[in-house]
């Protein structure tokens, strides 16, 4: 089962019918990722919540002014079946610039951007515009 992919969906689905807020099961690689997302603007706050058993991800998504969602779209790249890697000169931009290509670096989760900043290379997770 891939779990990030599960939560890609769930924030892509939940944009596209206009929720607040989405609940996702919790571990360090997404409360890492919605990090991430929060840094780059695509959702608007995220806390982790304990419960007796395991923990979860609790996200608000964000909105501009007019209601439109930041999550316009999203391909999820590197599976369980197959892994995508890509070095520092490999790294690629999303949708002219306007998205972003999430990468698993030795640094931690990072942007495309920033990981070529960085000058590492990783995992490509997912792109998201």
């Amino acid at each position: 089962m891939d779990t990030t992919g599960n939560m890609i969906t769930s924030l892509l689905n939940a944009s596209r019918v206009k929720k607040d807020i989405v609940v996702v099961p919790g571990s360090n690689l997404r409360f890492a990722i919605a990090q991430a997302l929060f840094q780059k603007g695509y959702i608007k706050s995220y806390a982790r919540k304990n419960k007796k058993v395991g923990t979860e991800i609790e996200i608000e998504l964000a909105y501009d002014a007019e209601g439109n969602a930041k999550i316009q779209g999203a391909k999820r790249v590197s599976k369980p079946s197959r892994r995508v890697y890509a070095g520092v000169h490999d790294i690629y931009s999303v949708k002219q610039g306007y998205g972003i290509l999430m990468l698993s670096t030795p640094k931690g989760i990072l942007a495309g951007k920033e990981a070529k900043k960085e000058m590492v290379g990783g995992e490509i997770l997912f792109e998201m515009w």
